[in-house]
């Protein structure tokens, strides 16, 4: 998964919560995303390109660290 703005992410079904590391160090957590986006995240080649599309904006959100 090289992305050159995700340095990493975790999806808990149990909670619908996706968190994502950022290259940069920032972590954020995006609540209530269903596991179906989190799947279609998955099969994209680009997450930094679906995270801004589909994500943000779309999906509540906190700033972890």
């Amino acid at each position: 998964m090289p992305s050159s703005v995700i340095a990493s992410y975790h999806y808990n079904p149990d909670t619908q919560t996706l968190r994502v590391v950022f290259v940069s160090g920032l972590i954020y957590e995006y609540l209530d995303v269903p596991g179906s986006v989190f799947a279609e995240m998955k099969a994209v080649q680009s997450k930094g390109t679906f995270l801004n599309k589909r994500i943000k904006g779309s999906y509540p959100y906190r700033k972890v660290s």
